[in-house]
Order: structure tokens, then C-alpha cells, then sequence
């Protein structure tokens, strides 16, 4: 006892003194009753003998100290409690599994910015597998907060954007347990990880930051009224779903910490940095919502990518013990690229693991899935039967599809279309009355198909839903409006379409190809391609041997081999048109669900003969050449233009192509200013990997040189070679070029002006640009010599 005793008052000492860090001396979680009894009397003795000699300063000081010592502690169990097991899709009562067992690190980049990327998801995860492999700065979870190697200034916010179900969840997950289980960042006192979702039910109330915390994490409440004291971690999972009035512009901040206000300004006021400057933020958020923080609030921004090749194949081996059929699935996925890219989605590899595993212990037998729409029809398919079987008592040999989960899944498919259709990924109470859902009913959807959608039920006791991912709930929203068009013969694709006119509908319902046609037009038309992934499975779900898995779900057909040859056809129309590359892309995986490879068999023929020529392909053939060579299993490492035909007009349409690799040689192919214009588009594209740009011996001229010079500038650039000689550039070129190899963001290394004629100024200026420390230009070729 007295050495206890000792012991004690040597750490009540160290708390006392004043640079003595806050929250150094916790409980230990393995003390025992009595230890920890001892102690709580030991600090009451000592801060009464302190009061008695008046030594009020240093008596606050340990009963501070001590008590946040011992929040703390709570804080970091209750942590442990939350996040140390976790589920694969969705909860599912009684089935956990240690989220330390089953994590598997992520790719992290860091670099990029804030700004918002409008593509369909898939379309990123698409273009991000082609980079996965390539240097790009990593950062370690544990390190965000970090400063990178030269960077002299702290981190206080980070920003880090995925798609939907990429694992920014279970990162900040990991982070929070590693913090709590004493592994790593013990210099932060306190974290407090909450989600959006939280958040948004907590609108109409005020709170002070004090407050609020207590409200989450009410071990906090006894012992701390105050942060300034601690370094604290505030983490804002899912900003995509925030459902609050973020105005950073119009709102009077606020800066003290006890002061009551409504959520929305909280958080603004500590974004900004004007409440509680010595706190870090972790924002988490899918990329079309990055913007809504202003670029100035963020220090770093980090990007995750999912899975990379070898983790994916890790993942299936942790999955399935069995070698054998784990070689068979990664082969099989290998083999359909859309399914391969797809696993860069942890949630996907889960939904794919659970499909094939089904299949391939199936009595039944039958193929594996080769297309999306095959991948989430037989997941439903699996999931209707362990519900039928699991929870409503019947056979596996019953037939799997219920008139009541039938009716459900109905529901489910109007509530993904209605919501796909406001941008909704996540839903409240309102919304699912809206749709018809009874409330009292809500709970048994999520329990009765877990794995399909899922409830959460944060602190504040109002029930989100959501789909357990957007492709998801994108695939019912197709087939909603499937069944509707087949049994109604609505097509809510229509917004002229009137009820009235139903029975003059009814009349053509054998004619599908009118909703596909409509569908088509539609998705060509949106700016950001987010009906990109809807149509594919709308039209998938056309197919007969795809309704004859549905069977007893869907109740009539309504489709034929002439319904899909005639849009198959439109779509080869539209192919013909003046379409982006990115809808030319996702109108050929569209051709590939209606199990039409026509097109990009004709350009393998021409590749496989070496009878290619870009003077004799249609506009649709040119699409199918970028789709077969976007869609190689390697890299796009070198491009050479000549291979296909030496001409603007191939370069214009090979731009994706272009856009995707490393090194472009297009030398010698008679571009000009329109090519620059072009090539400045792809330079200052977030998505461009393109290195070394060899454009020698094209007359491109001071106006396409300047053109060019607008992408060099671009912060997004990652050029860092590029050869101009022989393109008849002159003193005026060489200023833009000075310009663009001048600025901060610039990349260049080499730049090659040989057989020009800069004149003696626009070397000078060039040679200052070398000389200049700032600059990354290393190697400089001027004069009729290389």
C-alpha cells in the first residue's frame, strides 16, 4: 500500500507541473476495483490538503487532469465497444467479426483537390484502375495528419474522397480503434468520430460544441467542459449525406465552445477554424460532394481507391480457404472486366464472393455471372432464398419468391428509382412514406432482407435507411421501372406521359424497345452520366435468359429477340452520332449486356489481320477501337498514333485513349492548333496520366503552342517531358512556355525546342526559367542540333 501510495504521488507531481501534458495519466483498463478506489481517495486527500494551503490553482490544475484522465479512459472503452467488430454488407443479428481481422489497408492517395468530379462513380473507379499501379503518393491511415516530407505547416483538416462503398467508413473506423486500443496517434487526447447521417436528424436543435459531444459520448460529460486544454479529432464521416445548410459565405460564426447554436453553424464555425482552432478534422465524402468545403478550410486532400489488383486477389484467398475455387472465382473475374473493375469496391468483391460462392455449391449448377445486371439478378436471387428459408421456415427447395417478398421487393425498387431520381443515397422516415412504405413495416424490410438494405439507428433514436451501395439501389431503380413498363405499360422514363394515355400504352406494350430508346436518349443526355449505370442494367434486364432468373418475380416477359435487335440498332445509331467518348464507352457496355459484341468484333478482326485503317472506320467502329483498347487487361503505357492513322482526326477520336497513358508519340501526324486544343483539354484533366507528350514535326505554331501552354498550367498536369522540335515556334511560343514551365504546379523536366526559331529574347527567357530554383525544368534543347 505505501508503495501505491508513492507511486501515485509521483504522477500527481508530473500532473501538477505545467508543461506536463494533459491526459498522460489514465486509468488502466486492467486495474481492479480496489486500485481504482485508492486512487479516486488519494486525488480527493490531495486536493483538500492543496485547498487548505490555498493552493487553489494547482488543486484545479490535478482535479482537471485527473478527471479528463479518467473520461478519457470511457471514451477510449466505448470506442473499443463500437467499432472493434464490424460486418461485410449489412448487420445481421448475432454475426460480427473482428474488424481487425478482416481489414485489409486500402490505396490512399495523396494530392488532388477539393473539386467536385461529375462522372458516374463507375466511370472514376474505371479510369482509377488504370492507375492504380503507377507512383502516386500513398499515405498510411494512421498518418493523415501528418505533414508531408518539406511541408513545415500543420495539418488541421483533411478531406478525403471515394466513391460509394470504396471503405472511407471503416477507415475512420480503423483509425478510431487504433486510437483507442493505445496503437497509435497517443499524442491526441480525444477523438470523436460522427457521421452525417447522425447528424441531419439533429437539425432542428441547438447545441453548444460542448454540448454536442456530451450528447454523442456521454462518458465525456463528468469530467470535461472544455477543449482548449486537449489536442481532439473530430471526425464528419459520409458530407455526401449531409442533409444541413453548410453556408460558409453568409453565417456568423461562432468561437466560443459553450455557446448554443443550431448544428449546421457548429460545424461551419469549426471548419472554418474560428470555433476551437486546435482541434483536427477528418471529413470523409464521395467526390461529387468535395466541394462544398471551401478550398481554404482543407490542408490535405486524400483520396481512397479500393482495392488494387493484388488485394483483390488477397481478399478472395482470405475469403475463400478452399484454393482451388478461390483460383476459380479471381480467374473468372479476371476474365469479365466490368465485374474486375467493380472489385476496387470492397462492398462489390463482398456481393461477388456471396454470388459465386452460391452458384458454385448449387445443385442447380449454371454459369457464373459474366455482366453486372447477371451479378445483382442471382444477388437477389441468394438473398430471397436465405430469407425464405432463414426466417420464413421454408424448404430450399421452395420456390424462392413469396407473394410477400415480391410485394417487397416491388417497394424497395420504387423507393431506389424515387430517390435515385432526387439524388437520395440515404433515406428518413418521411421519404419512405412518401414511396408508400409503411413505417411499422420499415424495420422488417431491413430484417427480412438485410443484405439488400439495411437500417441504422444512430444515438438520436430516427432510423436512416439506405442500400447497402448505390449500384444497388441503381439496379432496383432499373428494375422498378422494368416491371412497371411490362405490367402497366407506364413508362416512368415519360414525364409527358399522362395516366389517361394507359390503355393507348397498353396496346404497344410488346414494344419495349420504345422505354429502352427513351432510356438511351436520356442517358446521352445527362451532363454527368449519372443514368450511365441505369441503363446498362434496364437493358440487361431485357434479356430472356436474365427473366428467366427472375422467374416468379416477374411475372410476364414482355421482351423478344427482335425487341433488343431493334435497340441494339439505336444504340448503333447513336454510336454513328457526334456522342462523347465517355457516352460512346458506356453505350458499348450497354451493347455488351444485350450480348452484342458485333462492333468490337469487327475492330478485333481489323487489329488481329493489321488491316486497320482510321481513313475507313465509321464513327461507331472508332468508339468500338477506344472501348477495346481502354478495356486491355495491360496498361496503356505507350500510345503511338501512327498505328492507327497518322491524323488530327484519329487523334480527336483516340482522345480517352490518349488521356490514359503515359507516353504519347504523336510525331509526324499533321496536327495542329485543333489538336493542341484537344491535348490542353486532356493536360489539365484530374483524370489525365499522361507523362511524356512527343509532338514533334507538326506544324503547330505559336497559337497551338500557347493553346498548349493553358494545360501545362493547369494544376492537374503531370507532364514532365515534352518535345516541340520542328513545329515552327517562335519568340512568341517560347513567352507561353516560359509561362506555363514558371508556375508553381508545373511537373516539366524536359523540353525539347529544337529546329525552332525562338529568337535570342525567348532563349534568354527560357534559360532565366532554368536558372530559376522554383522551376523543375532540368533539360533544355534549343538550335538545329538535339
Amino acid at each position: 500500500m505505501v508503495t501505491f501510495m508513492k507511486e501515485e504521488l509521483k504522477k500527481m507531481k508530473k500532473l501538477l507541473s505545467p508543461d506536463y501534458p494533459a491526459c498522460s495519466e489514465s486509468e488502466r483498463e486492467d486495474e481492479d476495483e480496489e486500485q481504482r478506489s485508492s486512487r479516486e481517495s488519494l486525488v480527493r486527500i490531495t486536493l483538500d490538503f492543496l485547498r487548505r494551503m490555498k493552493q487553489e490553482e494547482l488543486a484545479e490544475r490535478l482535479r482537471s487532469r485527473t478527471s479528463a484522465a479518467v473520461c478519457q479512459q470511457k471514451l477510449k472503452c466505448g470506442l473499443k465497444k463500437t467499432f472493434q467488430c464490424v460486418v461485410e454488407g449489412v448487420s445481421k443479428a448475432g454475426q460480427s467479426t473482428f474488424l481487425n481481422q478482416i481489414y485489409t489497408e486500402l490505396h490512399i492517395t495523396e494530392g488532388g483537390t477539393a473539386e467536385v468530379n461529375e462522372e458516374h462513380e463507375v466511370r472514376q473507379i474505371e479510369k482509377a484502375s488504370r492507375t492504380a499501379d503507377r507512383a502516386e503518393t500513398s499515405i498510411r491511415p494512421r498518418d493523415i495528419f501528418k505533414p508531408s516530407p518539406g511541408r513545415s505547416q500543420p495539418i488541421r483538416t483533411v478531406l478525403t474522397k471515394g466513391v460509394a462503398g470504396i471503405g472511407k467508413t471503416v477507415l475512420t473506423q480503423k483509425f478510431t480503434l487504433d486510437w483507442a486500443e493505445d496503437k497509435d496517434n497517443q499524442d491526441i487526447h480525444f477523438t470523436f468520430p460522427f457521421t452525417f447521417r447522425e447528424l441531419n436528424v439533429l437539425k432542428e436543435k441547438k447545441f453548444s460544441l460542448v454540448g454536442l459531444v456530451h450528447y454523442f459520448f456521454t462518458e465525456t460529460k463528468a469530467g470535461i467542459c472544455s477543449f482548449e486544454d486537449f489536442q481532439v479529432v473530430f471526425i464528419f464521416d459520409g458530407l455526401d449525406e449531409c442533409r444541413l445548410p453548410l453556408d460558409f459565405q453568409h453565417t456568423k460564426f461562432l468561437t466560443d465552445v459553450t455557446e448554443s447554436t443550431s448544428v449546421d453553424v457548429l460545424l461551419t464555425s469549426l471548419i472554418r477554424g474560428k470555433l476551437l482552432p486546435s482541434a483536427r478534422l477528418w471529413i470523409t465524402t464521395r467526390p461529387a460532394a468535395a466541394n462544398q468545403i471551401p478550398a481554404d478550410c482543407v490542408d490535405r486532400v486524400t483520396e481512397v481507391r479500393g482495392f488494387t489488383d493484388p488485394q483483390k486477389e488477397e481478399y478472395f484467398r482470405r475469403k475463400f480457404r478452399n484454393g482451388v475455387k478461390a483460383s476459380r472465382i479471381i480467374s473468372h473475374i479476371k476474365t469479365y472486366r466490368s465485374l474486375h473493375i467493380m472489385c476496387h469496391i470492397p462492398v462489390f468483391c463482398w456481393i461477388t464472393a456471396t454470388v459465386l460462392e452460391k452458384v458454385l455449391e448449387s445443385r442447380e449448377g449454371g454459369e457464373l455471372p459474366k455482366t453486372l445486371t447477371q451479378m445483382y439478378i442471382r444477388h437477389l436471387v441468394v438473398q430471397a432464398k436465405v430469407k425464405m428459408v432463414k426466417y420464413d421456415g421454408g424448404a430450399a427447395t421452395d420456390q424462392h419468391w413469396s407473394p410477400e417478398s415480391r410485394e417487397m421487393i416491388e417497394s424497395l425498387g420504387k423507393l431506389a428509382f424515387e430517390e435515385l431520381q432526387k439524388g437520395n443515397l440515404i433515406f428518413y422516415e418521411p421519404d419512405l412514406t412518401e414511396c408508400g412504405i409503411d413505417l411499422r413495416a420499415a424495420s422488417v424490410y431491413s430484417g427480412m432482407l438485410t443484405q439488400i438494405f439495411k437500417e441504422e439507428s444512430g444515438l438520436y433514436q430516427d432510423k436512416v435507411f439506405c442500400f447497402i451501395h448505390l449500384s444497388l439501389q441503381e439496379f432496383l431503380a432499373a428494375l422498378h421501372v422494368h416491371q412497371t413498363f411490362i405490367t402497366s405499360g407506364i413508362n416512368l422514363l415519360d414525364e409527358q406521359q399522362q395516366t389517361s394515355r394507359r390503355s393507348e400504352v397498353l396496346k404497344k406494350k410488346s414494344d419495349l424497345h420504345h422505354l429502352h430508346q427513351r432510356a438511351v436518349d436520356k442517358a446521352l443526355k445527362s451532363p454527368n452520366g449519372h443514368l450511365d449505370l441505369f441503363l446498362r442494367f434496364l437493358l440487361g434486364l431485357s434479356l430472356p435468359t436474365n427473366q428467366s432468373l427472375l422467374q416468379g418475380l416477374l411475372t410476364q416477359t414482355g421482351s423478344s429477340s427482335q425487341t433488343n435487335q431493334e435497340t441494339v440498332q439505336h444504340i448503333k445509331e447513336k454510336l454513328s452520332e457526334n456522342v462523347s467518348a465517355e457516352r460512346s464507352i458506356n453505350l458499348l457496355h450497354c451493347l455488351n449486356e444485350l450480348n452484342d459484341g458485333s462492333l468490337v468484333e469487327e475492330i478485333q478482326q481489323f487489329l488481329r489481320s493489321g488491316r486497320l485503317s482510321g481513313d475507313k472506320l465509321s464513327p461507331a467502329q472508332w468508339s468500338a477501337l477506344v472501348f477495346i483498347l481502354l478495356s486491355s487487361e495491360e496498361d496503356v503505357e505507350v500510345f503511338d498514333l501512327k498505328k492507327y492513322s497518322a491524323s488530327e482526326e484519329a487523334l480527336v477520336k483516340l482522345l480517352p485513349v490518349v488521356k490514359a497513358s503515359k507516353k504519347a508519340l504523336l510525331s509526324s501526324c499533321g496536327l495542329s492548333k485543333r489538336s493542341c486544343r484537344a491535348l490542353s483539354s486532356v493536360l489539365s484533366s484530374q483524370s489525365s496520366s499522361l507523362t511524356h507528350l512527343d509532338l514533334s514535326n507538326n506544324d503547330l505554331k505559336n497559337s497551338g503552342v500557347k493553346l498548349l501552354s493553358s494545360g501545362l498550367e493547369s494544376p492537374h498536369c503531370k507532364l514532365e517531358a515534352l518535345s516541340l522540335s520542328g513545329c515552327l515556334v517562335s519568340e512568341d511560343g517560347c513567352a507561353s512556355l516560359v509561362s506555363a514551365v514558371s508556375s508553381k504546379s508545373s511537373h516539366l523536366r524536359e523540353l525539347d525546342l529544337s529546329y525552332n526559331h525562338p529568337g535570342d529574347s525567348g532563349v534568354k527567357k527560357l534559360f532565366a526559367a532554368v536558372e530559376d530554383p522554383q522551376c523543375s525544368l532540368e533539360t533544355l534543347r534549343y538550335g538545329h542540333t538535339t
